[in-house]
């Protein structure tokens, strides 16, 4: 798995720059991501642009694993260009799933929100799915948990990003380690949820 160099010396830059401009996020924790090695960095869903917050963090180039559709007709030149690992989301999709093992043995870093889609709900996380602590177990790789809170407002100075401590799925009950990640997420939400 190679990380394009659109990504790297083109895109990264830019989308860098307009969050930045645009929104002023806030960051949190970035030293838990490390500047080289296999990480998998998993967290909440509120926009179609957390991809380019998550970017916008660290110079490393993030593999997110995402809907195929992307990859499909004009977009998909672009998202190849972006280094996504396409997911065929009607299906269980192992394909994808152990293109991002192979890449995590490949020292890579895998970006992926748990809850496979936009969290629209009342809740404070949808279920999880069990991807991230699958490839994580399986490769003996740290997943760094992220929380993201706020609105993507122009100039609205709300938005923010926390990298939580990394930590290892050890146990081979791969549903209690998924807990654990989602309990770890939702957690950090409720705590920077405003209080009334």
């Amino acid at each position: 798995m190679k990380d394009p160099a659109f990504y790297v010396y083109f895109a990264r830059p830019i989308i860098k720059f307009l969050m930045k401009l645009v929104y002023h996020p806030k960051y949190i924790g970035l030293e838990n991501i490390p500047d080289s090695g296999r990480i998998v960095l998993a967290g909440n869903h509120t926009n179609n642009v957390d991809c380019w917050l998550l970017i916008s963090c660290t110079k490393r180039c993030i593999h997110f694993l995402a809907k195929d559709s992307l990859n499909k007709g004009w977009k998909g030149y672009l998202f190849r260009g972006m280094g996504i690992i396409p997911v065929d989301r009607t299906i269980h999709d192992k394909g994808a799933l152990n293109a991002a093992i192979n890449g995590l043995k490949e020292e890579k870093c895998i970006g992926i929100f748990p809850e496979g889609t936009i969290n629209r709900t009342m809740s404070t996380v949808m279920p999880f799915k069990i991807g991230a602590v699958k490839m994580a177990h399986d490769t003996d790789t740290y997943i760094v948990p992220f929380t993201i809170t706020g609105k993507y407002k122009p100039f609205f100075n709300d938005l923010e990003i926390e990298f939580l401590t990394p930590f290892k799925p050890i146990d081979d009950n791969l549903d209690l380690e998924n807990q654990r990640l989602s309990d770890i997420i939702k957690d950090n939400l409720e705590r920077k949820r405003p209080t009334k």
